[in-house]
């Protein structure tokens, strides 16, 4: 069973810059897909970015240029840099593990931007 835990959301005006962070336990990151999904107010959960176990990301097409994903193994943990944050970002951020046919989820971290 993995364990997923999100932080580092929070306040951030428009134009600002939010690293948030997914912390695994039970399960190597190295070795899932894990990605980062949002959901905002009346909207469907949608994907962010993705690392695959072998490091090639993919990126919708939203945050392409702004936003990175990346991972440490040595802590177990995987990362979404996000810059450049717009309005339309805010939302419920999650971690996702996935290894087919399991998928796991964290609790979400609240991103909101606003000035």
């Amino acid at each position: 069973q993995v364990q997923l835990v999100e932080s580092g959301g929070g306040l951030v005006q428009p134009g600002g810059s939010l690293r948030l962070s997914c912390a695994a336990s039970g399960g190597t990151v190295t070795i899932y897909t894990m990605g980062w999904y949002r959901q905002a107010p009346g909207k469907q959960r949608e994907l962010v970015a993705t690392i695959l176990s072998g490091g090639s990301t993919n990126y919708a097409d939203s945050v392409k240029d702004r936003f990175t994903i990346s991972r440490d193994g040595a802590k177990n943990t995987v990362y979404l840099q996000m810059n450049s944050l717009k309005p339309e970002d805010a939302a419920v951020y999650y971690c996702n593990a996935r290894r087919l046919p399991r998928s796991y989820w964290g609790q979400g971290t609240q991103v909101t931007v606003s000035s």
